[in-house]
């Protein structure tokens, strides 16, 4: 069975890599454009390229897909390579490109996406830091047959994952990136024996949509309550973090937190109520937060026991 895979970052990898170690044959894979990354903004190779490159496979990076776009020529070249690839399905994760519906219907079985969330709900870009951040019990896979419209196709499996307090961005990708790995592989196995499952149409109710994140969406409002920010601090790390104002020319990005308590007081929100090794403690809209972990300009983060040493921070003081 010939499987063409689209993907760019480490969530797609892990699923690339899952699917060479299964013995399945990948004669192509779809990735986006090399960007610039690091100090020297050197032009860098997706890690799904990476993995592609490391098993000799044919990379394509078109910047569209779309014959009427700005690039038909990178379009015409990617579609050309994936009709000679021959493919009885493609897989799809956290690809960045729309595909047309003739992409869609190329391969023998169409597309299968690996989507981090339980479907219907958080359709969209960025769904796992959307389910922290509202507060969600649970997230998990759905692998789903792709269609024209975002995420709204059929449901192929579905397994979930309980959030927890610990749980940031960062540790529930990885979470959920090893189990849409499974997860695909033992689809592809079964559709490879003819046992796979059918789809089935998503329900009409609990629909909900995760916009991608906004660097302008970091600066905490103060006036929320303390569990709606914790919950905001760990949906933002490990990006793009959320940032404290101290006045308009000093910031600190706060990295991790805990609710003191979530009641009504009567002091300001923004207030600084007391600094010592074991937090900063802020009066919020309803509660109190404790910032335990923060980083202020230029340097990395650290426990608040260590920050507080090179950044100056009283009780009183009120924050932006």
């Amino acid at each position: 069975m010939n499987i063409v895979f689209a993907g760019t970052p480490v969530f797609a990898a892990q699923a690339l890599q899952a699917i060479l170690d299964a013995g399945f044959n990948v004669p192509l894979v779809l990735t986006q454009p090399d960007r610039p990354s690091g100090r020297g903004m050197k032009l860098t190779p997706s890690p799904v390229k990476q993995v592609a490159l490391a098993h000799h496979i044919t990379v394509a990076q078109p910047t569209s897909l779309k014959l009427d776009g700005k690039y038909p020529l990178e379009a015409e070249a990617a579609r050309e390579a994936l009709k000679t690839a021959n493919a009885d399905v493609m897989v799809v994760a956290a690809y960045g490109l729309i595909l047309p519906t003739d992409v869609l219907e190329t391969p023998a079985h169409g597309c299968i996406n690996i989507h981090a969330s339980l479907l219907p709900r958080w359709r969209g870009a960025a769904p796992i830091h959307r389910a922290i951040e509202a507060g969600d019990a649970a997230t998990g896979i759905t692998l789903m047959q792709m269609d024209v419209g975002l995420d709204t196709g059929d449901m192929l499996a579905i397994e979930s994952l309980p959030i927890t307090p610990q749980h940031t961005t960062a540790v529930l990708h990885d979470e959920l990136a090893a189990m849409g790995a499974r997860m695909v592989v033992d689809y592809l196995k079964a559709l490879q024996s003819g046992t796979a499952p059918t789809g089935t149409v998503q329900p009409s109710e609990g629909v909900s949509y995760a916009s991608k994140i906004d660097k302008a969406e970091s600066h905490l409002n103060w006036h929320d309550s303390a569990t709606t920010l914790e919950r905001k601090i760990r949906a933002f790390d490990p990006a793009p973090g959320c940032v404290a104002k101290v006045d308009d020319n000093t910031s600190f990005k706060i990295w991790a937190a805990q609710v003191v308590h979530n009641n009504v007081h009567s002091h300001a929100a923004g207030t600084v109520l007391g600094v010592d090794k074991h937090g900063i403690d802020i009066a919020c809209g309803q509660g109190v937060l404790r910032i335990t972990q923060a980083q202020k300009a230029g340097a990395k983060r650290l426990p608040v026991a260590q920050f507080i040493d090179g950044f100056a921070l009283s009780a009183g003081v009120p924050l932006l």
